[in-house]
């Protein structure tokens, strides 16, 4: 495995977390929960391998079927 490098700050130390993701998929915006990620021990920013990308990409375009399905607010920043 090679050395971690953020992107973000070049920072060069990270940590393993479970994050979740929002995506839009098809018009329609869905959440991806519990995955695994490495987290920059600088400035947070997190980071997913290619094979866990790939992962997600395949379960959210009909790979899986969702688990549950919730409500989502909608905000608007203007």
């Amino acid at each position: 495995m090679s050395a971690f490098k953020c992107h973000v700050c070049g920072g060069e130390s990270a940590k393993e977390e479970i994050v979740s993701q929002v995506l839009e998929v098809d018009g329609r915006r869905v959440l991806v929960e519990h995955i695994p990620a490495l987290a920059c021990t600088r400035c947070s920013e997190t980071s997913i391998s290619r094979e866990t990308t790939e992962r997600v990409r395949l379960l959210v375009h009909g790979a899986g079927r969702p688990n549950k399905t919730v409500p989502l607010e909608v905000f608007e920043f203007a």
